[in-house]
């Protein structure tokens, strides 16, 4: 199978520093790019919802964008999380946004509203139809409240050309078989919980769109590489010597408990917006221990 060079590997869902006080640290989210795009990952995700995209407003939004477009200068491909549960609303930004600088959207299932299958197509349809941009699918049931069942996932593939991926965070890895099981050719499987990546790779999947890789880009993209050529001793290694660590970073929320890593390695405040606070007292301590 033939697959996309550019989401084929590892993605980063970038965070979005603050300061102590609530605003957006610009010269820290350079550090965070730089140290990512060092670590030799193959994509960084824009406004995401580890970005904390819920407490942007439109301005900060922009603002980021800009940023991280103006820091990266082409170096890696970007994509842009673009999806909410108001589908007119949706399809209007895509038809009228400036895409230019991106390579696809990310776009999550709508969330709160509990669509069924049938509203879920028709919502990722309509979608398809208004983005000038190829379009990943975004399935993470435990924020949404509701299940892209794997089915709806293949009928979707199969009807729209430029739906190309889907970022699996359902947790259920026999629902991910079915969809590599079934997929057409081209359309990649993207893991999206950090934890199940090696074991979705071995099963067939493509990559990953992580969080644990803001912290160590390195060690996670490298852990995929070796997965993807078939090398599992070496992604095995490097699993395990992530695998405490990332339970722990997000023992007590996302993306509070990464943030307090790139806060011990100086990149970024361990910030975060209300609603979200910072992880608990016994979690920074296991991260202090842990972290390296």
């Amino acid at each position: 199978m033939t697959q996309s060079p550019n989401f084929t590997g590892t993605g980063v869902a970038i965070v979005t520093p603050f300061t102590t006080k609530g605003a957006i640290d610009f010269p820290a989210l350079t550090k965070l790019v730089e140290h990512i795009i060092k670590g030799r990952v193959e994509y960084i995700v824009v406004l995401g919802t580890t970005g904390e995209t819920a407490t942007l407003s439109n301005e900060e939004k922009q603002e980021i964008i800009n940023h991280i477009i103006t820091v990266t200068k082409k170096r890696v491909p970007l994509v842009l999380g673009a999806g909410g549960n108001n589908t007119a609303e949706l399809v209007k930004m895509l038809k009228t946004a400036d895409l230019s600088a991106f390579s696809a959207i990310l776009s999550v299932s709508p969330y709160y509203n509990k669509p069924s299958q049938e509203g879920i197509y028709q919502h990722y349809k309509a979608v398809a139809k208004a983005s000038p941009l190829p379009v990943i699918l975004y399935n993470v049931p435990g924020r949404t409240a509701s299940n892209i069942t794997w089915d709806t996932t293949i009928r979707l593939a199969n009807e729209f050309k430029n739906i190309i991926a889907i970022k699996e965070a359902s947790g259920n890895i026999e629902q991910c078989m079915k969809i590599i099981k079934h997929r057409p050719d081209n359309f990649l499987i993207i893991s999206g919980d950090d934890t199940l990546t090696l074991p979705l790779i071995a099963s067939g999947a493509d990559g990953v769109i992580s969080v644990v890789a803001n912290a160590y880009p390195k060690d996670f993209s490298d852990m995929v590489r070796s997965a993807l050529v078939h090398d599992f001793k070496t992604a095995q290694k490097l699993h395990y010597k992530l695998m405490e660590i990332t339970e722990q970073l997000f023992a007590d929320g996302n993306p509070g408990g990464v943030k307090v890593v790139l806060a011990q390695k100086k990149i970024t405040q361990a910030a975060v917006r209300l609603p979200l606070v910072e992880p608990n007292d016994e979690v920074k301590a296991k991260l202090k221990k842990l972290a390296y």
